[in-house]
């Protein structure tokens, strides 16, 4: 329901407007206007602004099914966000979103996110699985996702440690599904996994991202 109000108010309010309100607000209590207010460039701050309402101050979301955007590889965003502006990846409300942006607006969130501080989620989750969970990530996942899934290999792989919970299962049931195309590496891996496990070897692995708190 609120992803559905969510996609209605952005096609009323198309999001550009928003950046641009924000804008308006930030500088209207300002004495004297910066050249970015005269010239009307929008600041990255400003750009940055636009997605703290889901994605939380700084990046770090306090919303279950939304992920923590702070500290991800810039190449990473860009990538997915592209993605997202292209069609190429299916949202509720994303796609639309990224549209509102150009290339190097991305370019300047990615850059901007990227040199955030990630913080892992406080949630609760089950010690079982989790446990079930560190041995297939480190059979199945770990060559790609070290460090138990807080780094990366690749610059072009998120965070997976310390996520939402249900952001992680949704996000690897749409792996599975193929709305999210995988690499050929990760598809023949899920493929094993699944064959060995099921759908609970998804649930453990997402389980013991989530237990990975400070």
């Amino acid at each position: 329901m609120y992803k559905n109000m969510l996609s209605t108010a952005m096609k009323i309010t198309p999001l550009r407007q928003i950046i641009f309100g924000l804008f308006v607000l930030f500088f209207s209590s300002q004495t004297i206007a910066s050249p970015s207010v005269i010239t009307g460039h929008i600041t990255t701050a400003i750009l940055a602004s636009s997605c703290s309402s889901c994605h939380g101050p700084n990046g770090v979301s306090s919303g279950p099914s939304i992920p923590s955007i702070a500290g991800i590889p810039k190449e990473y965003f860009l990538e997915i966000m592209l993605a997202f502006k292209l069609n190429q990846l299916p949202s509720s409300v994303m796609g639309d979103i990224a549209k509102a942006f150009s290339r190097d607006e991305l370019t300047q969130l990615a850059d901007h996110f990227s040199k955030k501080r990630f913080v892992p989620s406080q949630q609760p989750f089950d010690p079982v699985l989790a446990k079930k969970g560190a041995k297939l990530h480190e059979e199945f996942c770990e060559g790609c996702h070290e460090k138990g899934g807080s780094s990366a290999k690749d610059k072009e792989i998120s965070i997976l440690a310390g996520q939402h919970l249900l952001y992680l299962r949704w996000t690897l049931d749409d792996f599975k599904r193929n709305k999210r195309q995988a690499t050929r590496k990760m598809a023949k891996k899920m493929r094993k996994l699944l064959k060995l496990e099921g759908n609970a070897g998804l649930d453990a692995l997402a389980h013991y991202y989530a237990s990975q708190q400070p």
